[in-house]
């Protein structure tokens, strides 16, 4: 992971994974203490070839993927290392197996408390 993921700060991680290595990630995001996450199913396509198939007789082809979107915010840990447990976790060597971004989060409110900043997080 390169050292500009883990510049102090709050940061948004999130990465387009297959829906079937959700769990393996929550798993690994746990064990690198990051537990809190956001999970969104979405679709999308990139290098992933395109299924061909039939329903009714008629030839369709499906070039969006089933994917899931996880999300998470850290400011108390590094994020290289949120970065690490999704890509290990979420690894099969096949195209498909997603993307991971890291970007800056400019502020954060804990509604419950009013806190702001890191402490939110």
């Amino acid at each position: 992971m390169s050292d500009e993921a883990d510049e102090q700060g709050i940061k948004l991680v999130m990465a387009v994974i297959r829906p079937d290595k959700l769990s393996d990630v929550k798993t690994a995001l746990a064990e690198a203490g990051a537990p809190s996450l956001t999970v969104t199913n979405v679709s999308g396509r990139g290098s992933q070839p395109a299924k061909k198939g039939q329903w009714r007789g008629e030839e369709y082809t499906v070039d969006l993927h089933q994917k899931v979107k996880v999300e998470c915010v850290v400011a108390d840990i590094p994020a290289g290392d949120v970065v690490d447990a999704i890509a290990d976790a979420a690894h099969t060597g096949e195209k498909g197996d997603g993307k991971i971004f890291v970007l800056p989060v400019e502020s954060a409110v804990q509604v419950r408390t009013g806190k702001e900043g890191e402490p939110a997080v």
